[in-house]
C-alpha cells in the first residue's frame, strides 16, 4: 500500500501486477473499501496492472468532515489523482461498483482523455438518472423511487449514524444481502455521499456525455438500481454496451469470475481495436440483443439464463 495526495486528502492505493501491462483501476462503492474488489483483482492481475484504492471516507484513506468534501467533483478529482500516480504515461481503464461507478461516470464525462475505457457496475450517472426520471412515466419512476427508499433515510440528520453505530443497519444489510460494511466508520462517513450529491444532481441534472467506450453491467435482481435506470446512459454514450446478468447488487463478491472476464474483454477490445463506434448492445446470460438507436431489436443466440459465473455470453463487437 502507498499513500498518494488526492484533492486535499491522502488516499490509500494498492497495486498488483506489471505496470507495463494495461492499468485497470477498480473503484469501490458504499459501504465498502477496496477489499470488495479483491476476488476480481486476483483474476485480472495475470494480464493487467491492477489498482484498487480506498475512496475518501473509507478504509485507510482520510475521512474529511462535512458534506462538501464528498461531492462528485472531489471524488472525480481523487480518481484523477490515482490515475496520474499509477499510470502517468497514459490513460487507464476504469471499473466502478455502486458509488465507485457513480463517481466513475463523473470522471469519464469530465476528464475523458484520462480514461481508455469504463465498466459501470450497479451505479448510474446521477445526471442521467435525473433526466430519465423526468421522462420515464409514473409507473417506471415509482418503481425506481421505491428501490431507492434508503436514500431519503441516509439524508436524515443523526438517525442513519445511530442506525449504523447501533448495529441495526448492519444487521438489516446482512439479512437482505448477506453483506456487511467494511467498517462502521466507513458507513458513517459515507453517508455524506448521499447528502452532498442527492437530490441536487437528480433535480437539476447536468449535461453528461462521453466518448470513452463504456460497458454497463446490469444486475437484473439488483434491489437498488433498476435496469432502465442503469441503461439510461445509452442516450448519452455513443460507444456503449450493456450486459445483463442474473445477480444481485454486489456482483464483485458474488460473480468475480464473470465480472473479471467482462472487464478483461472490454480492456482487450479497446487496447487492440481502438475506440470503434458501434450501436449499443445488450447481453443476457445465453441471449444477446442489439440495442439500435430506434429501439430494442432482438438478435444473437438463445439459451437459458444461469446464476453462476460465466453466465453471460460473449456478444459481437
Amino acid at each position: 500500500m502507498r499513500r498518494i495526495s488526492g484533492d486535499g486528502v491522502a488516499l490509500a492505493v494498492y497495486e498488483q501486477g506489471d505496470p507495463a501491462r494495461p492499468t485497470v483501476v477498480l473503484a469501490h462503492g458504499y459501504p465498502d473499501d477496496h477489499r470488495v474488489w479483491e476476488r476480481v483483482a486476483d483474476r485480472l492481475v495475470g494480464r493487467h496492472h491492477v489498482v484498487t484504492y480506498d475512496v475518501r471516507g473509507a478504509g485507510a484513506s482520510d475521512r474529511p468532515r462535512g458534506r462538501e468534501p464528498y461531492s462528485l467533483a472531489r471524488l472525480a478529482a481523487d480518481l484523477r489523482a490515482v490515475a496520474d500516480a499509477v499510470a502517468p504515461a497514459g490513460p487507464v481503464h476504469l471499473a466502478g461498483h455502486d458509488w465507485g461507478s457513480i463517481q466513475g461516470w463523473e470522471a469519464v464525462c469530465t476528464q475523458p482523455g484520462r480514461f481508455a475505457s469504463f465498466t459501470s457496475v450497479s451505479g448510474p450517472c446521477l445526471d442521467h438518472v435525473g433526466r430519465w426520471m423526468r421522462e420515464a412515466g409514473p409507473a417506471r419512476a415509482a418503481r425506481q423511487l421505491l428501490a431507492s427508499w434508503y436514500i431519503g433515510f441516509f439524508r436524515l440528520p443523526a438517525l442513519p449514524e445511530l442506525a449504523w453505530r447501533s448495529g441495526m443497519a448492519g444487521r438489516l444489510l446482512h439479512r437482505a444481502e448477506r453483506h456487511r460494511p467494511s467498517r462502521v466508520e466507513d458507513a458513517v462517513a459515507g453517508l455524506e455521499l448521499y447528502r452532498a450529491n442527492l437530490p441536487a444532481r437528480t433535480r437539476s441534472p447536468l449535461e453528461r456525455r462521453t466518448e470513452v467506450p463504456v460497458q454497463i453491467v446490469v444486475a437484473t435482481e439488483d434491489a437498488y438500481v433498476t435496469a432502465p435506470v442503469a441503461e439510461a446512459a445509452l442516450r448519452w454514450v455513443p460507444d456503449a454496451r450493456v450486459h445483463r446478468v442474473r445477480a444481485r447488487h454486489w456482483l464483485p463478491l458474488t460473480h468475480p469470475d464473470l465480472l473479471a472476464r467482462l472487464i478483461a474483454e472490454h480492456v482487450e477490445h479497446v487496447e487492440h481495436a481502438g475506440h470503434v463506434e458501434h450501436a449499443g448492445h445488450v447481453e443476457h446470460a445465453g441471449h444477446v440483443e442489439r440495442a439500435e438507436r430506434a429501439g430494442w431489436a432482438p438478435g444473437g443466440g438463445d439459451g437459458a439464463a444461469g446464476h453462476g459465473d460465466g453466465a453471460a455470453d460473449r456478444g459481437e463487437r
